[in-house]
């Protein structure tokens, strides 16, 4: 797998990618710091770019599927440097309007280029190879999550916060001029798709797909519960921060989580063999709910980062086994379609946690906001689990009575 050029050149590009993201990211929290006192507020914000990712996320799918998963990468990476002007010039102006202008084109390109990179990987390596290289791809996000963290707290203590968003943009332009020297074979992929009975090619076509697939439809509802901490994920770090008045807890709470990602990364392919994947993902659902809880004792900075490790190490292990169930059990001429409504449903989903969270955080605190989600987190897999064994008992009696 690792001598396919290919591999090394999307491994490379998401490294470049990841570090622009995040100092974006890190600039992005500072200068809603500074001009949005309510949590609520922010989250608001936050949502409007997100909106506009779910409203081109049909057409993603159906462009995916179509095109050349290579040209709506190279189109979204433009559209993703081009945006970070629109931040330099909210900067320059101080105005809001500017910034939301940025999230909306960076959220239209992620609809883009994340369901075309997620189709891009089962063409480029075998299905054996799926796991390790959705592990290993999860973690060169997380390095770059680490490392983009870490850089943007320097730089923001020694040059002035528009850096970030210029250190961004080259960032973001390296990526797009990687993605030429890509070349992946999609001849078969398109003479399965025009021999299948998705030819007109309407997104629709995916909702029967994923309903005739248990696993897939099961693994799709379970990823609400990784969601409800990660829809909220900067407002519980920025409220953190204020609550033991430090800034360098962002750092550590950023670090902590992404080290233990890697490791949960790691870690997943050593036992995938031997574990069902049911399994995997009820009992990594559970200690995301015990990593929320655990924030009831934010004010304590080691059971904080305690906290934020349980939870990296637990999504370390979801997302690639999630990833790559997806990526292997639903047909590949279906890939476009079903990874951009899987993106619409993670930004609905994500939208809504967000504004719930800044509506919590501004009402009950962040102590008892993170009570309530992970005893719902509990609760939830709980239900899941349930549903699941019951699901499992009867068809072992159907096949019995047959």
């Amino acid at each position: 797998m690792f001598r396919n050029k290919n591999v090394w050149i999307l491994l490379t590009g998401e490294f470049i990618a990841g570090l622009g993201l995040w100092l974006g990211i890190i600039g992005n929290l500072e200068f809603m710091q500074e001009k949005l006192p309510s949590d609520f507020l922010k989250s608001l914000l936050l949502a409007a770019g997100l909106l506009a990712g779910i409203a081109v996320g049909p057409y993603a799918g159906k462009l995916t599927d179509q095109a050349s998963k290579k040209t709506v990468m190279l189109l979204a990476g433009f559209v993703r440097a081009i945006s970070v002007v629109f931040m330099l010039i909210a900067i320059a102006t101080g105005s809001i309007w500017w910034m939301v202008v940025f999230l909306v084109l960076l959220q239209i390109s992620a609809a883009f280029y994340f369901p075309a990179l997620q189709a891009a990987l089962p063409l480029i390596v075998a299905d054996k190879d799926l796991l390790q290289l959705n592990g290993v791809h999860m973690n060169v996000s997380t390095l770059s999550r680490i490392v983009g963290t870490a850089v943007a707290g320097i730089l923001l203590v020694v040059l002035p916060l528009a850096m970030l968003y210029v250190g961004s943009l080259v960032a973001y332009i390296g990526i797009f001029i990687l993605t030429f020297f890509l070349n992946i074979d999609e001849s078969k992929d398109h003479q399965t798709a025009k021999k299948g009975p998705s030819e007109e090619t309407s997104f629709k076509d995916v909702f029967p797909i994923i309903k005739g697939l248990p696993i897939v439809f099961m693994t799709l509802i379970m990823t609400l519960v990784p969601v409800l901490f990660l829809g909220g994920f900067n407002l519980v770090v920025i409220n953190i921060s204020e609550l033991q008045d430090s800034s360098a807890i962002k750092g550590w709470i950023y670090t902590s989580e992404g080290i233990s990602f890697m490791i949960g990364a790691f870690f997943i392919k050593l036992i995938s063999d031997r574990t069902s994947p049911y399994i995997i993902l009820f009992a990594c659902s559970f200690l995301i709910g015990g990593s929320q809880l655990l924030l009831y004792l934010a004010d304590i900075p080691l059971l904080t980062i305690v906290a934020f490790a349980l939870f990296g190490f637990s999504v370390g292990c979801f997302f690639p086994t999630a990833a790559t169930i997806f990526q292997t059990k639903v047909p590949k001429d279906f890939h476009g379609r079903f990874f951009s409504f899987r993106n619409m449903l993670d930004r609905i989903t994500y939208q809504i946690v967000l504004l719930i969270s800044g509506f919590f955080l501004d009402l009950i605190g962040l102590q008892l906001m993170c009570v309530l989600f992970g005893g719902l987190s509990i609760i939830m897999t709980t239900v899941f689990y349930s549903r699941h064994r019951y699901l499992q008992t009867r068809t072992r009696t159907a096949k019995q009575d047959t």
